[in-house]
């Protein structure tokens, strides 16, 4: 039986993108919340991070120019109308003619004659007559009287069709693209790969790691199996998605210890739903019950080491987000006494360019002899 479609993670999207991004545009689709939007930064930082010097040729079996910088430019297709995407004006050959030219939106980056990143976001969900104009941008890199640099890249965002959200595109516009779709992160992936690199609350990385049905498809279950996501089977004003548990986070990030525990789970139930909501306030409570950042500074060799594991990625996730040079080499002995895996999944949060005490980590003595007695926990990684 023919599969009607493969699942593409975060970064094989965007891989994809990026390679076939100056040729053909991508129309990604996924379920909301998922991080599809993200796609432009992970892409412009990918390939500003690559930029060669200007001297070394590009990479000509690739088709992506690594010599430039690139510029981001996003455009939210939903909040235009077709008089939002090119309006005319009167331009003059001499006093005896004149004629009209249509001048871009600068969401659209069309003005500036250097390379650019283009996302086109909500694609689906913005109506026909905005479609059609940007078609021509979409198949050509032209829109209006200008031309993208060659090195430019468009792409598009769209939630899935069965969400029941309002993303319709016409049989010809799709057969003219790239129309891919993207998965759900696992709980593993999104701790690892979101979760602790951004300093996510411990408790709702706890959770996650608790109760990894939370990122399941609706595609797979029914309502009645899994009452924490979106089903289009049956209304629920709140839920759990990617997007809506960064949401808890800032909660939780900004109102512990602020306002009262009704208040607080309250505003938890109205971000990602009200069983959800209060299953996570118990591990609000377990974070509590930690070991304190001092204690693991004066005992990292004698402290009794969580064994649970949403135990351990809430310690893991405490300390990343307090991480100083005072803690990094007792947290090195600490982390030393726990399972392989979660010392890896510290490393690699760790090692991230945008986890913001990288470097306090990266020049300790202890992590650097932590990161040669463990090389081969590093052998699969891509990058």
């Amino acid at each position: 039986m023919a599969l009607a479609h493969l699942n593409l993670n975060l970064e094989q999207t965007a891989d994809l993108v990026t390679h076939v991004g100056p040729k053909r545009t991508v129309l990604v689709e996924g379920h909301m919340g998922t991080g599809k939007s993200s796609l432009l930064s992970i892409i412009a930082n990918n390939l500003n991070a690559k930029k060669k010097p200007d001297d070394e040729p590009s990479d000509s079996t690739t088709g992506v120019n690594y010599t430039t910088n690139y510029t981001a430019f996003y455009c939210d297709c939903t909040t235009k109308d077709v008089g939002d995407i090119m309006i005319p004006v009167i331009s003059e050959v001499d006093k005896s003619g004149k004629f009209v030219r249509f001048v871009t939106n600068e969401e659209l980056g069309a003005h500036t004659n250097k390379p650019v990143i283009i996302m086109l976001d909500e694609f689906g969900k913005c109506n026909r007559a905005v479609q059609n104009a940007l078609r021509r941008l979409m198949l050509e890199r032209k829109i209006g009287a200008y031309t993208l640099h060659e090195d430019s890249i468009v792409f598009a965002t769209t939630n899935l069709g069965a969400e029941n959200v309002g993303d319709v595109m016409e049989a010809h516009k799709r057969n003219a693209i790239i129309s891919v779709r993207m998965q759900k992160p696992t709980a593993k992936d999104w701790i690892v790969n979101f979760g602790l690199p951004n300093d996510l609350h411990p408790a709702v990385l706890g959770f996650a790691r608790e109760y990894p049905q939370i990122m399941d498809s609706f595609e797979d279950v029914s309502p009645q199996d899994n009452p924490y996501i979106f089903h289009p089977k049956e209304l629920r004003t709140a839920f759990v998605t990617p997007r809506s548990l960064h949401t808890a986070s800032d909660i939780l990030q900004t109102c512990e210890g602020n306002v009262d525990k009704f208040t607080l789970q309250a505003a938890l139930m109205g971000a990602i739903g009200a069983r959800a909501g209060a299953d996570l306030m118990a591990f609000v409570t377990m974070v509590g019950q930690l070991h304190s950042i001092e204690d693991i500074k004066r005992d990292p060799e004698g402290l009794e080491v969580p064994t649970s594991a949403p135990a351990i990625i809430m310690t893991i996730s405490k300390v990343l987000g307090a991480m100083d040079s005072q803690l990094i080499n007792p947290w090195m002995k600490y982390v030393r006494r726990l399972p392989k895996e979660p010392q890896a999944m510290f490393a690699r949060s760790a090692l991230k360019d945008t986890y913001k005490h990288n470097r306090i980590v990266t020049r300790s003595e202890e992590f650097s002899s932590w990161v040669r007695d463990n090389a081969t926990l590093f052998m699969g990684d891509k990058r």
